[in-house]
Formats: C-alpha cells, structure tokens, sequence
C-alpha cells in the first residue's frame, strides 16, 4: 500500500524534518497492523516458545521516574515484570540505577491507578470521553507537561500545530537546572556542555546536590566513583543546607541562604589575589564582580571567613584539572562558570555538547518559569482548554502562584494521568495513561551524555488494565483528530514509531529493529557544539545580611526518593530513610541546634512555618548541617489527593513559597521569609538511624581526602 504523503510531511511527523535521513526501505509506512501481527490471547498455561516456566526473560527499555531518562532492563517472567536494573550497554548510567528507578515496579502495580477514562466524577467509555473533548475544545489548546523528548514529543508538536486556533506547550519541572544552564550559555555559548566529574582531581559545588537529584545523579554517581579511585579527588561543598552530595564532602561550608555567589567571587578573588590567576580573559563584568568581593565583604554577605576561602583556593589550585559548578540562582552558576574560565577548566573538565540532527526529537527540559508563564496565560485567557500530563501543578507550584485560579479561568482541563493527584481532581476530563512498563516510547537523556544517543522504551509486559492507553497512542489519536497531515495510515502508536525509527537507522528490516529493542537504544545523527565567547557577564550579588529578629529563610530541599513529590504513592520510597535525617513517613524542619536552642525548641517539638503565602505545621529535626539563619524541610510529602499513600503524610514546603522569581531566568526561588512559632507538642520523629554522634568514642575514625594523600605520600618517601 503506497504512502498518500509527500516526502516532507513524512519526515516531519517522523520527527526528522532536518535530519535528511536515509529512508532506504521506509517508502511506505511499515508497521504492525492487525493483519501482519494478528493479536491472539494465549493462555499462560500455553506460554510463547522461548518462555521457560520459572525462568525470567531480559528486556531493555527506559526509565522514567525522573527526566534524566536512564536506560533500564526489565526481567519479566511468565507475563509479570519482576526486577529492574541499568542497562550497561548505555552511555548515560552504565548498568546503575537510582532507588527511584528501582521502585517504577511499585509505580506500575500500584493499587491506585487510574482504570477508566471519566467525566467529572462519572466512569464513561473512550469514545464518550473523546466525543467530550472534541465537543467542548476550541479556541487555543495548551499541553502542560513534565520534561519530554522523542517521539511523544514530536506528535505533541504536530497536534499543536494541526489545532485551528493554534497551540502552546508549557514543560514544568520543579527540580531543574535552568540556573546553571542559562549562566552556561552566557559564557560559552552552550547550555549543555558535558561535564567530566571523572577527570577532575577536584570538585567544587555551590549547591549543586549532583549525587542526588541535579540532571543526572546516576550518571554523576558513577563519575564520583572514579573521581574518588587513586589519585583519590576532593569534593568541597558550600551550601545553605546539607545536600547528599554536601554529606560525601571533604569539606562542607555552610553559607548564608542565597550568599553562594558572594562566596564563589570569593574564591575567585582569592585566587586572584594570593596566587595571580588572572581574571583578564572572563566577559566583561565578571572582573569587577570578583575585584569587589573582598574576603570582609563575602564575610559580612555570608558570615563565611578568609581563611576558608583561602583553604579552597588553595585546594583548587594543588588538584588541578578541577571542575566548579552551582546553581539555584543564575548569579551563583555565572560565577561558578567564570571560576571555570579563570582555572582552565574550559575544555579539560567542561567539553561541548552535541545537537541531534533530528533537531525536534531533542529534550525540552522543564522550568518553574514555564509554569509562571501558563498561569499569567491562563489567567489571562488566553488558553481555552488544556492537556496535563507528567506534571502537578495544583502541587508543586508555589503558594504565591495561584495556580488553582489559574487552573479554574481554563474553561475544559484534561488530564492524562496514572493517578489521581491534586491536579486530575481539578480535571473536567480525566485519561488513564499506561504505565511505563505497559508503553512505547523513544527518550534523549537529559544530559546529553551518549553523543546522539537515543533511549528506546518497549511494554514488558501486556496492560494490567485493557482500558489504559500509553501516551503516544494518546497523541496520536489526538493529532489525527485534528486532521495533521501524515498520520492518516498509522494505526497505533507503535507503528508510527517503528517506522519513525527505521527512518533514523536508514533500514526497516525485522533484524535491524529488534537489534534496536534488543539494545534499548539507537544512536542518531548529531553535530558538535563549539564553545563561543561571551562580551559580557551581569552578575547581581544579592545582599543577604543576617535576617532580622525571629526570622529565618525557609530552604526547600528536594532529595532522591520522593523527588518533588510524583513518588510520595510508593510505599518503598516512603519507607526508604532520608539520606540525610534517615526519617520515614513524614515531614520534619532542619534546624542548628543553636537557631533552636534561641527559639527555646527541641528535637520532635511541632513548629508553624508561616510566610506572605501561607503556613505549614511539622516537627524539628536538630542538625548541624543547615545554616543558623535558615530552616530546611524537604519537598514532596504533604499530599491532600494522591492515593492510599501518600494523602495526608506530612507538610508540603513549596505551598508557602512566595513566587519570587530569579531576574536572570524567571524560575522560581526555592527558599522565602518565614516566622517559626511552636505550637506546644511535642512527638518522637521516627528514623532509622536515631544517634548521629560517637559519644567521643571515635567508634568510626575518619581522616580528610588532604590528609590522605599526605599520609600516602609520606608512606612513599619512607619506604
């Protein structure tokens, strides 16, 4: 059956419309229609051939519990995925995976998904929900989602675009780099040059927790593992509260909330000064910055010493090549980068990234920004009905925000979800989505890692529920509707993207697409960024004195494990100790025993945190690895509508954030002006770990990665 598409149509709902990709064999589309892969039920007492009862079968697809976007293996046996593990053949995570990649299992068996499509509260059919949407859209459609590339991105594109009153999609992530890509990209030219953890003999972060949830904490694992082989590198860490990349630090300076830029320019100042780097080659602006940092003035910014400062040029400047990095505020990652600039680390420990040729299969990375922006939208008006996936927004936005108001001026709000959340309860309309384990899908790492590497996500299993459809088949079905020109022929979500993928690889024969689902992964055309000079640099130090009397700055935290709240449903991230208090199942406020002991507070004592944006209730954890001027409570716990549970655990911090926003990049600041009051009780806060000190029996003896090295080479001279 011949194509009815012309050749550019084609390959732009291929997602290939720059690529001038080889097409040999892909004339026409080639998938799996009813007729070539007949769907028959066969019993599991008649299993298929190769299934060996007992015995577990491998197969490779994708992780996407968060957007790094790791490549997974999946051990099914008789029908039911079991265990998850890294794929090794990826470049991204080699073989490894996160505890939150550990538990999709628990995301996909989760008694709490969504079966059936409904309308406000009533259970209706495919159809009827579909009929619905169609009936009551119009206008300007919007999509709303989380971090998304490859194919579904390309189709989400293409049903914006084929929409009569055009469209606009918004990518929401709480947890992001934004900051450090942006300062990237005034100073390089490249928002997503290739950092080398591994080949730096020293590493300094400004709040940068790169071991827990920065762009890709498994790949940056298994960089740290080699940073830390012989010769043995030195991890410092400076941050307002302790992350679990601050808690493998060497050495871990707490700074003021919101100084971290003040104490970077610091260090570049010292370096300047006591060891003549020149600062000559930064952008315009960045020197002026650094020659007005003096150590009084980071002193009085962030109450951190000279001879602190001194100790990290000094750290620097022996365990070169080094690798700087920050974020959280654009001023701190543009002053981490002009700290990379005067080291040399520029093309040693931070290479160019590369662009994928198929420009529109490329990662759109999510912001706070882009939520901002759809509530102005919608508040204005301007969006008539909406699309959300991937995301919660009714969650994670912050309290300043407004979004239920926003969400509440959009006259049709569909969601397309696993689970009922903050978010769907606010939904006219409501599609159950597929787990990621049911669904087909391509996805580009986050962080480039694999030079053009692409992810391939394959079902290990059939649906657990028959009326789920994944998110492609979803899209799809959407942009037919909406008369997009060249989906016509394509019956379902997997034909599209087999023929989409054997367009990429120049090949649509049967042995080269299951080398790609064999491998879980295809690599694509992609071209080498290269690094251009920047004339100038605006970097705005923001005056952080100590907080005035019975104030502290609130500090949202975000961990490994519940993330910014999309896992708060699995039991065995809830289980899972925090890496830094070991609490379980529930919400706590970091506190220095010092801060503590002058607001007259003790360990389990209940505390009201109350900003401009509202007030949140939870107990004190005491902890020496938080700032005396902030209190620290991490996010993703305090749902009100997500599932057995997670409903009603703990507090959520972000709602009583106050939307301020970064000037640089828009994104919303993680920390705000709070009052602590206690309310009088007082219960045990339960962790797994519940004594952190030795009692000066020096139980377990630690020396600094400094001291090591001394000893060593000592040991050399001596034998």
């Amino acid at each position: 059956m011949p194509t009815k598409i012309d050749r550019r149509s084609f390959l732009k709902v291929l997602g290939l419309g720059g690529a001038g990709a080889a097409l040999a064999g892909c004339d026409r589309p080639s998938y799996a229609t009813l007729e070539e892969g007949e769907e028959q039920v066969f019993s599991y007492l008649a299993p298929e051939e190769y299934v060996v009862p007992g015995i577990g079968v491998w197969y490779a697809s994708t992780c996407l519990q968060c957007p790094a976007g790791c490549g997974v293996h999946g051990r099914v046996r008789e029908g039911r995925a079991l265990k998850l593990e890294g794929n090794p053949d990826t470049a991204l995570n080699k073989g490894k995976l996160c505890q939150m990649g550990q538990a999709a299992l628990q995301t996909h068996y989760n008694p709490d998904r969504i079966t059936k499509p409904r309308i406000g509260d009533q259970e209706v059919t495919w159809p009827e929900a579909l009929a619905h949407i169609q009936s009551k859209s119009g206008g300007a459609t919007a999509w709303l989602t989380g971090a998304i590339s490859g194919h579904q991105a390309v189709l989400l594109d293409t049903h914006l675009h084929a929409r009569d009153g055009g469209g606009k999609h918004y990518a929401v992530e709480t947890v992001n780099a934004q900051a450090w890509q942006a300062a990237c990209a005034d100073t390089i030219g490249d928002a997503r040059p290739e950092l080398h953890i591994d080949k730096a003999n020293s590493v300094l972060s400004f709040g940068a927790d790169f071991l827990g949830t920065w762009i890709s904490p498994v790949k940056f694992m298994a960089d740290y593992g080699a940073f830390r082989s012989a010769p043995r590198g030195v991890l410092t860490v400076i941050e307002p509260a302790m992350t679990l990349s601050g808690a493998n630090a060497d050495h871990w300076v707490a700074a003021r909330p919101g100084s971290e830029a003040a104490v970077a320019l610091g260090v570049a100042y010292t370096l300047a000064s006591e060891y003549g780097v020149s600062t000559s080659a930064l952008p315009s602006g960045a020197a002026d910055a650094i020659a007005n940092m003096t150590p009084d003035r980071v002193m009085e910014l962030s109450g951190v010493e000279a001879q602190t400062l001194s100790k990290i040029a000094a750290t620097l400047m022996s365990n070169s090549p080094s690798l700087v990095i920050g974020d959280g505020r654009y001023e701190t990652a543009a002053a981490a980068m002009a700290l990379n600039m005067m080291l040399g680390n520029i093309g040693a420990t931070i290479t160019p990234g590369v662009d994928l040729v198929p420009a529109d299969l490329a990662m759109r990375n999510g912001s706070t920004k882009a939520l901002a922006d759809f509530a102005a939208d919608a508040l204005a008006g301007r969006i008539d009905s909406v699309f959300i996936t991937g995301a919660n927004p009714a969650f994670t936005a912050s309290g300043g925000l407004k979004i239920k108001d926003a969400l509440a001026n959009i006259p049709l709000k569909i969601g397309v979800s696993m689970f009922e959340d903050e978010t769907t309860q606010l939904c006219d309309v409501v599609l159950p989505l597929a787990s990621p384990l049911e669904d087909w899908g391509t996805h580009v790492p986050s962080s480039g890692a694999g030079r053009g590497e692409i992810h391939v996500q394959q079902p290990l299993m059939e649906k657990l529920h028959p009326e789920t459809l994944g998110l492609g088949d979803i899209l799809l079905g959407l942009a037919q509707d909406a008369g997009a020109d060249g989906l016509a022929d394509f019956e379902d979500y997997y034909g599209y993207l087999r023929t989409a993928v054997s367009a990429l690889i120049g090949t649509d024969q049967e042995t080269a697409w299951q080398a790609v689902l064999q491998a879980g992964k295809v690599q694509a055309p992609s071209g080498e960024r290269a690094f251009t000079a920047n004339g100038a640099l605006n970097i705005q130090i923001a005056d952080t004195q100590a907080p005035s009397a019975g104030q502290l700055t609130l500090i949202t935290t975000a961990r490994q494990g519940l993330y910014d709240g999309r896992h708060a449903n699995l039991p065995w991230l809830q289980e899972a100790p925090d890496q830094i208090s070991k609490a379980v199942w529930d919400s706590w406020a970091e506190i220095h025993p010092k801060t503590a002991a002058g607001l007259g507070l003790k360990d389990g004592d209940y505390i009201t945190i109350t900003s401009s944006a509202g007030a949140i209730t939870t107990r004190v954890f005491l902890y020496k690895g938080v700032h005396p001027d902030a209190i620290a409570v991490p996010m993703g716990r305090g749902h009100t509508h997500y599932g057995r549970y997670a409903t009603g655990i703990g507090v959520n911090p972000l709602s009583v954030l106050d939307g301020t926003q970064d000037v640089r990049t828009g994104e919303f600041l993680a920390t705000a002006s709070v009052r602590v009051q206690a309310t009088g009780d007082n219960r045990h806060l339960v962790r797994l770990m519940d004594v952190d000190q030795q009692y000066g029996r020096k139980l377990a003896v630690t020396i600094s990665a400094d001291q090591h090295r001394r000893n060593q080479t000592n040991n050399q001279g001596s034998a």
